[in-house]
């Protein structure tokens, strides 16, 4: 028998969840970037929250891609809380591909200016833009879906408390 199924699910049990969803993601969209960076997919790498505010040796270093990986996960952590409080009762895939690119569209468009090592779109070779993209989307899907899921699973624990102890009518 699955240890899922003795679970008991309360507010605080999804909250975690959300909190580890959140950096899982941003740690493993952070990571396929740069690997995807290695393979010359896209023309920028991760390290880009880093390196355009910095130019120290480290930066570029082993050390710079753990910066960037943690910052990214703290950042998703963010991102998680938001899905979690405006979109958590969605249930489409679609709705998750687009959460992911409504935040490339973010970055790429609002925060650009602040990363200066990050190209602008006009600048981009079709790969980096289809790259990033789906990246993003792929971060939206498992963002959403496992909120989503998570929350879905604390409303049917909720809802089989419930019916538990609602009286019995002896007829």
């Amino acid at each position: 028998m699955s240890n899922n199924k003795n679970r008991y699910y309360t507010k605080g049990t999804v909250m975690k969840d959300v909190w580890i969803i959140g950096l899982v993601g941003g740690i493993l969209a952070s990571l396929l970037g740069m690997v995807v960076h290695f393979f010359h997919f896209m023309e920028f790498s991760p390290n880009f929250i880093l390196t355009s505010w910095s130019n120290r040796h480290w930066v570029k270093a082993w050390q710079g891609s753990l910066v960037t990986v943690l910052l990214f996960g703290i950042i998703s952590i963010i991102i998680a809380f938001i899905y979690y409080a405006l979109f958590k009762k969605m249930k489409n895939m679609i709705a998750y591909i687009l959460f992911g690119i409504l935040w490339w569209v973010i970055l790429f468009f609002v925060f650009r200016p602040i990363f200066n090592d990050l190209p602008s779109v006009a600048k981009m070779s079709s790969d980096s833009i289809v790259t990033s993209m789906c990246i993003f989307a792929l971060y939206g899907v498992f963002i959403g879906y496992s909120i989503s899921f998570e929350y879905q699973e604390y409303m049917h624990e909720q809802n089989k408390q419930g019916e538990q102890t609602e009286p019995q009518s002896s007829s």
